[in-house]
């Protein structure tokens, strides 16, 4: 659910529809995401799932499954 989710958010933001996103898909290498990119990506995660990642936790945030990961235990 919170990936499928988190794929949604992460496709229509930043990519496009045929794009594939993974667990282990990398923020900057596989989607070219920069600290600005994740920061607007971290606002929405808390938006759609009612959660506050702070910054601290942002900066390491490297793919997917770790955002997943983040989301999952602060629900």
């Amino acid at each position: 659910m919170v990936f499928q989710k988190l794929k949604e958010i992460i496709l229509d933001e930043f990519l496009d529809e045929d794009d594939v996103v993974e667990l282990d898909s990398s923020f900057a290498v596989d989607f070219g995401l920069d600290e600005i990119d994740i920061a607007d990506l971290c606002m929405s995660v808390e938006d759609e799932f009612g959660i506050e990642v702070t910054w601290e936790a942002s900066e390491k945030l490297e793919t997917v499954g770790d955002l997943v990961k983040y989301i999952e235990e602060n629900l």
